[in-house]
């Protein structure tokens, strides 16, 4: 088994630790387009050998595109145009899925395509952040999988299932809102949240001093990287602006609460919140 890993950052790279380690793949090929990158993946083991993306390709049997998304969406129709007819098998871990899929719909070779999205991250990235176990007891969404070949799928799950991974399958759409709530938003109010503090800590120099695990646990997603993140936000931003306006509107009622002193209304609000425990 040759995997071929296209972008060779934590995601990637801990996917070419994981499927080398534990047998999945015999020959792990790296493409990146970072100079660097290449040479710290080569350094680190996390690939056996670096090549062009076209040798690559055709070279492999299962090719993971492991880019910011606006990358994945140029370069998905060209990989899959050099499967041709074989059994090679395409797959990608975007973060956002209607976009990328409707770039492929009437390819011809879209059975060959497994759209997939591994929940699992860290607020770093480049071959560096790159470690062993990164998906394990992770889910991986498999997204409209009618539109793939058996085999294709079958090399997909199996390569989930490798990574220690829980499966569940949905359509794109629905994939892009849940995703929207539960991890694109998590990483604006981060953003946001640190952006308010830098800008409060200019003129009081005092309040980073008072930070303490709860707020360095709420602002650690500003560490991620703009250029993952801004493509994921425009590519998703009709379910992006949708969770923000309702993110807006309990904001609001919270405000509301603490203006009016409203304890009561303020008791019923951090209760409400507390369920989301039991759930988790």
């Amino acid at each position: 088994m040759v995997v071929t890993i296209i972008g060779l950052g934590l995601i990637g790279g801990s996917m070419a630790l994981d499927l080398k380690n534990r047998g999945f793949a015999d020959s792990v090929i790296g493409v990146d387009k970072n100079i660097n990158h290449q040479n710290i993946a080569l350094l680190s083991k996390l690939v056996d050998e670096v090549d062009e993306l076209d040798s690559a390709v055709k070279r492999a049997d299962l090719i993971i595109i492991a880019t910011p998304i606006d990358a994945t969406k140029s370069l998905l129709p060209h990989i899959l145009d050099l499967t041709k007819s074989s059994i090679k098998v395409v797959t990608d871990v975007g973060s956002t899925k209607a976009g990328i899929a409707e770039v492929v719909e009437n390819h011809k070779f879209r059975k060959n395509y497994v759209a997939s999205h591994p929940m699992a991250g860290t607020e770093f990235s480049g071959p560096l952040a790159a470690h062993h176990r990164l998906f394990d007891y992770k889910n991986a969404i498999i997204c409209d999988k009618e539109k793939s070949s058996e085999y294709a799928l079958s090399l997909v799950k199996q390569m989930y299932e490798t990574l220690n991974m829980k499966l569940i399958f949905m359509n794109s759409q629905e994939h892009d809102m849940s995703a929207a709530y539960v991890s694109h938003m998590s990483h604006i109010s981060s953003f946001v949240l640190s952006l308010a503090v830098l800008d409060k800590e200019k003129n009081e120099k005092n309040i980073l001093n008072l930070a303490s695990g709860g707020f360095a646990s709420t602002v650690r997603l500003a560490k991620s990287s703009a250029e993952m993140w801004v493509p994921i936000f425009i590519q998703n931003r009709k379910y992006v602006l949708e969770v923000m306006d309702a993110y807006i509107k309990e904001l609001q009622a919270f405000r509301d609460s603490i203006d009016k002193k409203d304890e009561k209304h303020l008791h019923e609000l951090i209760n409400q919140a507390n369920a989301i425990q039991k759930i988790l």
